[in-house]
């Protein structure tokens, strides 16, 4: 541990919106924080929500390194979603969030764990994520294997791919002009 004060195996944060969450994996960090903006964001008054995030090595063990994942907890803000990637030609796809998922993200000592786990690491961030959203309708992007290329293809340079923005400005766009 670099310090006395360094998170370990076993304890127990308190997240903004006051849920208690047991550390299992402290390479899980960044998921603590992005649940803590996502209920910031709420408290700001969003109505919508997205994220895009490097979050997992498993979502890359699924779908490789051609495909975003998109988990989201309301069909009308997918479908809508779903227009702007036919616009913009990026691949995303969609994964499941059912409610057995949330099972695994349980905790004997808090309300929640930081990871499921090996097994559907992905999908268990995500149920992580949505404990933070409630109700509000909201996609996660998974984008830790379409973030970087390691190749060059015929549609995208090798490094940094920008992936998921054309998507996200066509869906503005188009969510802009539905309000």
């Amino acid at each position: 541990m670099p310090s006395g004060k360094a998170q370990k195996p076993g304890d127990v944060q308190i997240a903004m919106n006051g849920k208690s969450i047991e550390i299992i994996n402290t390479d899980a960090e960044g998921r603590l924080v992005l649940a803590d903006g996502l209920h910031y964001a709420r408290q700001l008054g969003a109505t919508h929500l997205i994220d895009a995030a490097t979050l997992t090595g498993a979502v890359v063990v699924a779908l490789g390194y051609t495909n975003v994942g998109v988990f989201c907890n309301n069909e009308d803000f997918f479908n809508s979603f779903a227009k702007s990637l036919k616009r913009s030609g990026e691949k995303m796809w969609r994964m499941p969030i059912d409610a057995e998922y949330g099972e695994m993200i349980k905790s004997s000592i808090a309300d929640i764990v930081n990871s499921g786990g090996r097994w559907g690491g992905a999908v268990t961030a995500a149920m992580f994520l949505k404990e933070f959203v409630e109700d509000t309708p909201w996609i996660h992007l998974d984008i830790a294997g379409t973030a970087w290329m390691e190749d060059n293809k015929p549609w995208i340079a090798k490094g940094p791919s920008g992936v998921p923005v054309r998507s996200l400005v066509e869906f503005t766009r188009q969510f802009a002009n539905t309000k």
